[in-house]
């Protein structure tokens, strides 16, 4: 009995000890292709993940961009008149208040084309910022990349623009501008700057989803940046008196870029050296970093967003 009940319990423990545990969880979820719930996909694989939703992208722009203007009577006609309304404003003040339209040729089609185009990024700007925390709900249920929400804002500005454009043309024709081959560069311009305000959009909207009051102070920076971006004025007439290095640096704004560029694309009266060859360049190098940049910068909070 001594032996019995002495011996027994060691030899079993000996056998539990030396028997083999199995594969490892770690070992097991390999093995069956499952993966932690919530990790940042590869840089590449989360871009075949987005190319795939590019569908839901434009779906869910054109969505958003019809209920907009839903609960107003006039409706998408809204699109067209916020950024003509402001083109009033902005004439009545710089244009015959103060007198900021000396020394350019048909100003209200200058004027109009730096509103409606400076309004696209602006645009592009505040809805990517508001893009993760206004969709917290969204985010949360579903998984989905989440850098289709501020791309998707920037989609629904893109819009917009291209249904006011036939306003826009409408007052170039109207103020005596021709139809001419320089029309054919609207294209790369909007593309340039929708990947520009696309990169803007990711970058802020990583940001904007941590810190929300960003939404509140955006609009007093984009107003600041409006003011040196020759959307009402000629900034070579504003540069003129200062140090080189102010000059460069206004003339390096890429919203300026995009401003020169499309009222040369639109105006037979703006002169080819308004737009010099470097403009072309600096404006493709700003499209390009900005967008890629954005987008690297968004794609390693992927993991972060709609947690806390």
């Amino acid at each position: 009995m001594d032996e019995y009940s002495g011996g027994a319990p060691a030899a079993g423990t000996a056998a539990i000890r030396t028997a083999d545990p199995g594969p490892s969880p770690a070992e097991l979820a390999a093995a069956y292709g499952l993966s932690v719930s919530g990790r940042r996909p590869s840089l590449p694989e989360y871009t075949r993940q987005l190319w795939s939703r590019r569908h839901f992208i434009l779906a869910y722009a054109t969505a958003r961009n019809t209920a907009a203007y839903t609960g107003a009577r006039l409706g998408q006609i809204w699109q067209v008149m916020t950024p003509l309304l402001n083109a009033a404003v902005y004439y009545l003040i710089f244009g015959l208040l103060l007198g900021t339209n000396r020394g350019i040729p048909n100003f209200i089609a200058y004027l109009c084309t730096g509103v409606f185009v400076f309004q696209f990024t602006q645009s592009a700007v505040l809805a990517g910022t508001r893009s993760i925390a206004d969709n917290l709900s969204l985010v949360r249920a579903l998984h989905f990349p989440r850098a289709c929400l501020p791309i998707a804002a920037t989609v629904m500005q893109l819009q917009q623009l291209l249904f006011s454009m036939g306003v826009l043309i409408t007052i170039i024709l109207a103020t005596g501008e021709p139809v001419t081959l320089r029309w054919l560069l609207i294209i790369p311009i909007l593309l340039l700057q929708t990947l520009f305000n696309a990169g803007l959009a990711l970058a802020l909207a990583r940001i904007g989803a941590r810190t929300t009051d960003l939404a509140q102070l955006m609009p007093f920076i984009l107003r600041t940046w409006m003011y040196a971006s020759g959307v009402f004025w000629s900034v070579s007439n504003l540069a003129s008196g200062h140090p080189a290095w102010v000059a460069t640096l206004l003339n390096l704004n890429p919203a300026l870029l995009f401003n020169d560029m499309m009222r040369f694309a639109l105006m037979d009266s703006v002169p080819a050296s308004s737009v010099p060859h470097h403009a072309w360049i600096a404006a493709l190098v700003w499209s390009l970093l900005v967008v890629l940049g954005g987008y690297a910068f968004f794609w390693k909070a992927e993991a972060e967003y709609g947690r806390g």
